[in-house]
């Protein structure tokens, strides 16, 4: 039933998109990487799931293995950025930034950057609004149950938009392989 349920609003969202947009919307269609449509319901679903939050419909997210501390995950981030040819281009420990303000002890929250300023350049000369995204990052955060990392849902840039020209689409590919490297190797502790 479910199911159902699913295809009906979207067959309805289709048919209301195409009702109003018309010729525009089936241009646009074709223009589309391959497999656009899969990954915005994979989204819809995610946004339906979290009760309308955008950020957990557009984000990754890996809970860290107990044991695992900060220096090793940082060490794995480096590692991974190396193995990637990403650069690290910042941290901001907000956490410490609002200890030092309040003098109080607050949960871990650390934001590390990173990009390869030639696939910058080449996406954002494809799309300038690309620059938005970056650089790429990943947010370490202290919860109730422990560490979570948080990243920016990478398929959504190289599935669902416009068709990247090669070799634009192999290096978005090539920094989509680094974000889940380093999310997922850090949050399982693989050197």
């Amino acid at each position: 039933m479910q199911v159902l349920k699913r295809w009906a609003l979207a067959l309805g969202l289709v048919t209301a998109v195409l009702a109003t947009t018309g010729c525009g919307t089936i241009s646009t269609l074709g223009k589309l990487e391959d497999g656009a449509g899969g990954e915005a319901m994979r989204m819809w679903d995610r946004w339906v799931q979290a009760e309308g939050d955008i950020a957990v419909a557009t984000t990754w997210e890996a809970k860290v293995k107990d044991g695992i501390k900060v220096s090793d995950i940082e060490e794995i981030f480096r590692q991974v950025a190396a193995e990637h040819n990403i650069r690290d281009v910042g941290t901001l420990p907000l956490s410490k930034e609002l200890e030092a303000r309040s003098g109080k002890k607050e949960p871990l929250l650390t934001i590390y950057q990173f990009c390869s300023p030639l696939i910058a350049r080449n996406m954002t000369d494809f799309s300038p609004h690309m620059a938005a995204y970056m650089p790429c990052r990943v947010s370490l955060v202290e919860r109730a149950d422990g560490l979570w990392l948080y990243t920016l849902n990478m398929d959504m840039m190289v599935k669902m938009g416009r068709k990247l020209p090669s070799p634009l689409k192999e290096q978005a590919w090539q920094v989509r392989e680094a974000m889940w490297a380093l999310l997922h190797r850090a949050a399982n502790g693989e050197f």
